[in-house]
């Protein structure tokens, strides 16, 4: 009873009573009055330097990966003056590949670990791969909250699954994957939010990609709210990731806008704001370089 309190009174200090009507027309207003301003050369290569470069393939293989990797380090030697890319993410089974292969400072190797993409483990079995992927060089690791367990209310176990993978990862920084397309209302991805800020996430994210819905800009402005609420609570910065989706420049620039308008310039670095993403690298650089480009 004390720790179902516990979470009970944590939502408490937040609104999490909000109408969908009401973030859609918040975010049709952003959209419509502000994202045009950040339509610019700066803004495009800075989310250049925000990609979580991803591949999470079923045909993924030690050599796929490498060559992933390299794709990289040739970037940085290629293209001086643009920002690498922030993160490569892999499944935990590449990190020592990423790690051994991988040669520009800088960037960050993250796994998706957990039973990613459904969660559905024992939690000793998703804490075991994880503590193995940091083991072999991963620096960050991208967890699924379960669902399951949030939709039924099951708060408690939402935030000790959260706990233990944190604890996993030894210092190193943890992002957690509301899967927002599945729990679908603005009320609930707040409470979602809250509640994996108040267990450990040091990043909240959208999306796993491998769901019907993936990122829309509707959640990234109610997670958004709730990591601004949550900073103003506790003085503690979340980092936001959405993912899953962003196949337009103009959709990453959307992204960038509900970040600039909601969290401020504080937020806006490679360190707080990723995209998880693979297809937009290509294309912002096509735009950057005023011609098409096909480097990864």
């Amino acid at each position: 009873m004390n720790q179902e309190n516990k979470y009970e009174q944590a939502l408490a200090k937040y609104n999490c009573n909000i109408s969908d009507a009401e973030v859609k027309e918040a975010v049709k207003k952003i959209i419509e009055e502000k994202v045009h301003e950040n339509d610019t050369l700066e803004v495009k290569k800075f989310l250049f330097g925000s990609i979580e470069l991803t591949t999470l393939k079923t045909t993924d293989s030690e050599e796929s990966v490498m060559a992933f990797t390299e794709r990289v380090n040739k970037f940085d030697e290629e293209y001086v003056d643009m920002p690498h890319v922030a993160t490569i993410c892999v499944y935990p089974c590449f990190a020592k590949t990423v790690a051994e292969t991988l040669e520009v400072e800088g960037v960050e190797v993250a796994c998706v670990s957990g039973s990613f993409p459904s969660s559905q483990a024992r939690i000793e079995v998703k804490v075991a791969e994880t503590a193995l992927a940091i083991k072999d060089g991963a620096t960050e690791i991208d967890m699924v909250m379960s669902v399951g367990k949030f939709l039924s209310g099951d708060y408690e176990g939402v935030c000790d699954d959260i706990q233990e993978m944190k604890s996993a990862c030894n210092g190193h920084d943890l992002k957690v994957i509301l899967e927002t397309g599945d729990i679908v209302t603005a009320s609930n991805i707040k409470k979602a939010s809250i509640l994996s800020m108040y267990a450990g996430a040091d990043y909240i994210k959208t999306s796993t990609g491998k769901e019907k819905i993936s990122a829309t800009p509707e959640a990234a402005y109610v997670m958004c709210q709730a990591i601004k609420e949550y900073y103003e609570e506790t003085g503690i910065q979340i980092g936001f990731k959405p993912a899953g989706g962003i196949n337009t420049v103009m959709d990453a620039m959307t992204y960038y806008t509900i970040v600039k308008e909601v969290l401020g310039e504080k937020w806006l670095t490679n360190k707080w704001f990723r995209l998880g993403t693979s297809r937009l690298a290509n294309l912002l650089l096509s735009e950057i370089e005023g011609r098409e480009v096909k480097f990864f």
